[in-house]
C-alpha cells in the first residue's frame, strides 16, 4: 500500500484548520450554497455537499468534501483530516450508502462504495497527481484511509424520495455537520479536517 510511508508532511495546527472550516461553513450556509462548491480543475479537487443519512438518528447531515470526477463517478476520501478517527459521514454512508450530493451544476443522487484493489490504486494515484505529499499525510493515520467511490443513480430518484432523503430546513451543513471543504489555504489533502469523527458525535 504507497500511503503507508514513515515521513510526515507538516500540517497547520489543528485549531487553525478547523477555524478555517468554521469560517467556511458560515459563507456556505449564509449564502444558501451560492459560495462555498466549485468543480475539480486539472491539477485540483473540487467541493461538493454530501447529504449523508444519519445511521441513528436517520436525520440528514450534510458535510462538504473535496473530490475529483472519474468518468462520471465522483470520488473523495475519507480521511478526517488525516486524524486518526473516522469521519462521522463515512460511518453513515456504509450503514446507507444511497445518497445525494450538491455540485455547482445541481444536485445529483448517486450511490456510494470503496473502492478495492486495483480501482483503488489507480484512484490513489490520481490524488497523488493532486498533493504530492498524499502517502507522507496518510502516514499520520493508523489506519488505511478509504477511497470513496459515488456512482450516479437512476433518474427516476431524482426527488430523493425512493432512498428517504429529506432536506432540512436549513440550506446547508448546521452546527452539528462542519464543512470538510476549504480551498488551499491548508494543505489541499486536509480538504475534510474539520468533519466530525466517531469519537465526537454521540448520535449520527
Amino acid at each position: 500500500m504507497p500511503e503507508l510511508k514513515s515521513n510526515k508532511a507538516p500540517l497547520p495546527p489543528r485549531w487553525f484548520i478547523r477555524l478555517f472550516w468554521i469560517i467556511h461553513r458560515g459563507v456556505y450556509r449564509a449564502t444558501r450554497g451560492r459560495f462555498g462548491l466549485w468543480r475539480p480543475k486539472p491539477g485540483g479537487w473540487g467541493a461538493m455537499c454530501l447529504r449523508t443519512i444519519g445511521r441513528r438518528t436517520g436525520r440528514v447531515h450534510p458535510v462538504v468534501v473535496g473530490y475529483f470526477e472519474d468518468g462520471p463517478n465522483l470520488v473523495t476520501m475519507a480521511m478526517n483530516g488525516w486524524g486518526n478517527t473516522e469521519p462521522a459521514w463515512w460511518l453513515n454512508l456504509q450503514a446507507h450508502p444511497d445518497v445525494s450530493v450538491d455540485l455547482v451544476d445541481g444536485p445529483r443522487q448517486v450511490t456510494g462504495r470503496a473502492a478495492h484493489g486495483d480501482e483503488r490504486a489507480r484512484l490513489w494515484a490520481r490524488w497523488q497527481q493532486i498533493d504530492k505529499n498524499l502517502d507522507a499525510y496518510a502516514a499520520r493515520r493508523p489506519m488505511e484511509t478509504p477511497v470513496v467511490v459515488f456512482e450516479p443513480r437512476s433518474s427516476r430518484r431524482a426527488d430523493g424520495s425512493a432512498s428517504g432523503l429529506t432536506r432540512r430546513a436549513e440550506d446547508g451543513p448546521g452546527p452539528e455537520d462542519p464543512v470538510e471543504g476549504v480551498r488551499p489555504a491548508v494543505p489541499a489533502a486536509s480538504f475534510e479536517a474539520g468533519a466530525s469523527t466517531a469519537g465526537t458525535v454521540k448520535r449520527t
